[in-house]
């Protein structure tokens, strides 16, 4: 790794205004220097038939390519109906049919911003299940789930929620180290 890591992060919204692409951004932040790159899900649906004609699509290409290239990534899901959202599933299941694995041993930290009072934690765990076959390092603690989502953050996108700001703190000092340690 070198003075800057890459850093990849993924927001299972697609929405504008989501306030998981700001928790996302506010972890990047809080990481440190870094050279940040946001991956695009705006992914077709999976489609064997479409794969078997064209193989992957360039975007879900391109996705495989930056995960395998990031020396750390920060996932953040919202909560759909007690699950990850489809979006973040889709490119799951896009990057799983591209070889090499590109996530085994990588370093990850999941977080989730919902508007329900749990902040998504069944989104994480089901994203955590979802990522098991892919073998990566996950950055299990602390836990940051932003519950209430669309009240926590000011008109810039910064997060104001003084918990939430101390645990994403240490979750990206934690997923600082397992970077800087894979290299070694």
């Amino acid at each position: 790794m070198t003075t800057k890591p890459n850093l990849l992060g993924l927001s299972g919204s697609l929405r504008a205004d989501s306030t998981n692409t700001k928790l996302m951004h506010n972890a990047a932040r809080l990481f440190g220097p870094a050279e940040f790159t946001r991956g695009d899900l705006r992914l077709p649906l999976y489609d064997g038939d479409v794969e078997d004609a064209s193989g992957a699509p360039d975007a879900a290409t391109r996705l495989h390519r930056q995960i395998e290239q990031a020396d750390a990534i920060i996932i953040s899901t919202p909560e759909y109906n007690k699950a990850l959202s489809g979006v973040l599933k889709n490119a799951l299941d896009w990057v799983s049919r591209i070889k090499p694995n590109p996530w085994a041993g990588k370093p990850v930290a999941v977080v989730s911003a919902a508007g329900g009072r749990s902040g998504g934690e069944t989104a994480q765990f089901t994203l955590r299940h979802c990522l098991t076959p892919f073998a990566p390092m996950l950055i299990l603690a602390p836990a940051v789930m932003l519950a209430d989502s669309r009240n926590q953050f000011d008109d810039n996108g910064n997060l104001i929620n003084e918990i939430t700001i101390k645990g994403l703190t240490n979750l990206m000092a934690a997923l600082r180290i397992a970077a800087a340690n894979q290299v070694g």
